[in-house]
């Protein structure tokens, strides 16, 4: 297979393939990475002085890898992607969570097991509303841990 990219299309790249392998493997141990992920972002950033891209990536004779540099984790859109990613996560976990607890807490596991999919839904809706309206006024300056 032979693939032809344009500068603007293989900059693209790369940005995918970073931001895919950093969410597979960022959360995980050296040891525990997803080889094959790390495997296929070493290839595609292989590529990167062929198009003329050092700016973006650098090769570590040390190690003999490939990384990011530093205008490329800063100067590129990459970081505002992976913040703007990591705050909907945040948000949208927080809010289902925090739901999903208050609405086993007020019907029960065994009650909601029972419920067919529509209804579960309908009795739930209320929790994440509630939530949802919250943090969007209010952030997490109400948030409070009881003791």
């Amino acid at each position: 297979m032979d693939i032809k990219l344009t500068k603007d299309q293989y900059e693209n790249l790369i940005k995918l393939v970073y931001l895919g392998n950093w969410m597979i493997n960022g959360i995980r141990l050296h040891d525990e990475q997803v080889e094959k992920y790390e495997k296929i972002e070493q290839y595609i950033f292989s590529f990167a002085k062929d198009a003329e891209m050092e700016k973006y990536i650098e090769y570590d004779g040390k190690s003999k890898k490939f990384f990011p540099t530093g205008e490329f984790e800063m100067e590129s859109d990459i970081e505002n992607y992976r913040q703007e990613y990591e705050d909907e996560v945040f948000w949208e976990e927080l809010v289902d969570r925090l739901a999903r607890r208050d609405f086993i807490r007020k019907y029960g596991e065994d009650l909601i097991k029972k419920m067919d999919r529509k209804k579960r839904f309908e009795k739930e809706e209320p929790f994440v509303e509630k939530y949802e309206e919250e943090f969007e006024k209010h952030g997490i300056e109400r948030l409070e841990i009881k003791s």
